[in-house]
Order: C-alpha cells, then structure tokens, then sequence
C-alpha cells in the first residue's frame, strides 16, 4: 500500500526533536509532522502536546522524491460544518435614490455621534486652552 497526499492515517510517535515529531505509519514507514502542523494554536514546546509512544491520527500533506513523508495532525481534524447565516433580506427593489437617502441619514447620524463624543472628550466648544 502507497502512503497518497490527503489520506487519513493512524501513527505512533517515535520520537520528537525541537521542530516535530517522527510518526510511524501503519504501512512502515516513518513521517515528519512539523511543529507548526501539530494544532491549530501557536505550539512553543511540542512535548506539551506530544510524547513518544503516543497513538495520533495524522493526515498526509506532502510525499517527497526522496521519500520523505509530510505529515500533520491539525489537517487531520475534521471541522465542523459551520452553519450557513440567514442573509438580511433587503427590499430588492428599493430605488437608488432610497438606498442613497438612508446612507446620508445614517452617515450623517454617525458622524453626529462622533462629533458628540470628541466634543465631550476634549471639554466642549468653549473649554480653555491651557
């Protein structure tokens, strides 16, 4: 059986260096998933997330000419299918002139409420210059 790119793979660590760890595939060989394909999070010391003998299920990202095998493990999660939002249904047939006239107002709303809170911040219109 030949290890393909994208397959789905159960391993044992076989040993872990400071950039990743050695996983041996079920078929024999011996793969590399590098520290920065270990979890989706920012991985400073690997061997908080990886001990030699542990069993991981790996995903194969890359096989080299050389034979050199890419492994990782955050690609081997599946994600979850995210939940499709319900689009805001706008009056499509609201006219330019509609769609122009309530960008002013709320352009013009906006910047009032920012006008307002510099204003408050910095003493008003008639604070004194120190």
């Amino acid at each position: 059986m030949s290890i393909e790119v994208g397959s789905k793979l159960k391993g044992k660590v076989t040993g872990i260096t400071k950039f990743g760890a050695f996983v041996e595939l079920p078929t024999g060989p011996t793969g590399l998933v590098h520290i920065s394909e270990v979890a989706v999070n920012y991985v400073k010391d690997i061997n908080e997330h990886l001990s030699v003998g542990d069993e991981v299920t790996v995903k194969v990202i890359n096989v080299g000419k050389d034979g050199k095998i890419g492994l990782s493990i955050k690609k081997a999660v599946d994600k979850p299918t995210p939940t499709r939002q319900p689009k805001v249904n706008r009056d499509r047939t609201e006219s330019f002139e509609a769609k122009m006239n309530r960008f002013l107002k709320d352009s013009e709303d906006r910047l009032a409420s920012l006008k307002k809170h510099t204003e408050s911040k910095r003493g008003g219109r008639g604070a004194k210059k120190g």
